[in-house]
C-alpha cells in the first residue's frame, strides 16, 4: 500500500514556561498543508522491518521514527509481522514542518491496518505520544489547538482554504538548540494569550512565534524573508516551529503567485495549501 504523509506549519506558538523536565509547555496552533511525504508498504516475513528512504541526510535505521514506530506497533500487538517500507520524501528535514512525526503517524496508521491489528484511535494515540510530541497531532490533522509540550490537543474548526508559499532555506535548525536559546523573557503564563485572541477574532496579524526572538540572531535572513511575504499581502508570514523553512499565508493563488514573482532567482520556493481535516483524512490513504 501506499500512503501520503503530510507536513504542517505552526500558526503562532508562544512560549508558557519551562517544566520540570527541562522540556517548555507552550501554546501552538498546528496546521495541516497538502506538502506530503510518500510511503510504500509491505508485508515481510519474521518481524522484519526493512527501511529505506531517498534522502541521503536521514538516517533510514532503527533511530528513525518510521521504524521506531513499527517496532513500537510490534511490541504492543505481539505480532510477528514484518513490513518493507519505502519513502519518497518531499517534506525536508529539520525545517519545522514535522515531517519525522507525519511519518511515524502515518506508519502507525498504515501498519494498524496491513498486519489488521484493530487497534483504537486511543491505543494508536499512547502510541504516538511515546514517540514524540509533534506525532499525536497527525492523528488528527486539521486545525489543532496544542498545549502542554504539543501534545495535549484539541481540535478546531477549520479555517477557509489558504494557499501557502514556502521558503526552504539550505540549512536544517536544530530544535533542541532553539528552545537552549529560550530564557525566561520569553515565557507568557501571566500573559493574554494571542492564539487566544486569534481564535475569538479571526485576526492573522496578532500571531507570532516566540521562537523566532531566538531564531533570527542566528539566522537574521529568515527575518528577511518573513518581512518579505508580509509586505507582499501574506495575511501572516512566520518561521513554521523551530524552523528552518519561511511560510507566507495568502488569500488566493494570485497573491501568492504575485510574490513569488518578486523572489530572487535562488530561493528555493514552494506552493502548498493548508488541508481542512475532512480532506487531510480523504488523502491520507490515496493510493492505498
Amino acid at each position: 500500500m501506499t500512503v501520503k504523509s503530510f507536513a504542517k506549519i505552526n500558526l503562532g506558538l508562544e512560549i508558557v514556561g519551562r517544566r520540570p523536565d527541562g522540556y517548555h509547555d507552550i501554546r501552538t496552533l498546528f496546521q495541516t498543508v497538502s506538502l506530503a511525504d510518500e510511503i510504500d508498504l509491505e508485508p515481510a516475513p519474521d518481524g522484519l522491518i526493512g527501511l529505506a528512504g531517498d534522502d541521503p541526510s536521514i538516517a533510514w535505521d532503527r533511530t528513525n521514527l518510521i521504524h521506531r514506530a513499527a517496532s513500537l506497533l510490534q511490541g504492543k500487538a505481539g505480532t510477528a509481522r514484518g513490513a518493507r517500507i519505502a519513502v519518497r520524501k518531499k517534506i525536508p528535514a529539520g525545517r519545522g514542518l514535522g515531517g519525522g512525526s507525519s511519518n511515524a503517524a502515518a506508519t502507525l496508521l498504515a501498519l494498524n491496518g496491513l498486519w489488521r491489528l484493530g487497534l483504537g484511535a486511543g491505543e494508536l494515540a499512547r502510541l504516538a505520544r511515546g514517540l514524540g510530541a509533534d506525532v499525536p497531532f497527525f492523528l488528527q490533522g486539521g486545525l489543532c489547538l496544542g498545549e502542554e509540550i504539543g501534545d495535549k490537543l484539541t481540535p478546531l474548526a477549520d479555517l477557509a482554504p489558504l494557499v501557502c508559499l514556502f521558503v526552504f532555506p539550505p540549512y536544517p535548525i536544530s530544535t533542541p538548540s532553539v528552545y537552549a536559546g529560550v530564557d525566561a523573557s520569553l515565557t507568557s503564563p501571566g500573559k493574554v494569550s494571542k492564539i487566544v485572541r486569534f481564535l475569538e477574532s479571526g485576526d492573522f496579524g496578532l500571531l507570532e512565534n516566540d521562537l523566532e526572538r531566538v531564531i533570527f540572531r542566528a539566522h537574521p535572513e529568515l527575518e528577511r524573508w518573513t518581512s518579505f511575504f508580509r509586505e507582499r499581502g501574506a495575511l501572516v508570514s512566520q518561521v513554521s516551529g523551530s524552523g528552518s523553512a519561511v511560510y507566507g499565508l495568502f488569500p488566493d493563488t494570485a497573491s501568492a503567485e504575485a510574490a513569488r514573482r518578486k523572489l530572487p532567482g535562488e530561493a528555493d520556493a514552494h506552493f502548498a495549501a493548508t488541508l481542512p481535516r475532512e480532506s487531510y483524512w480523504a488523502q491520507l490513504g490515496a493510493g492505498a
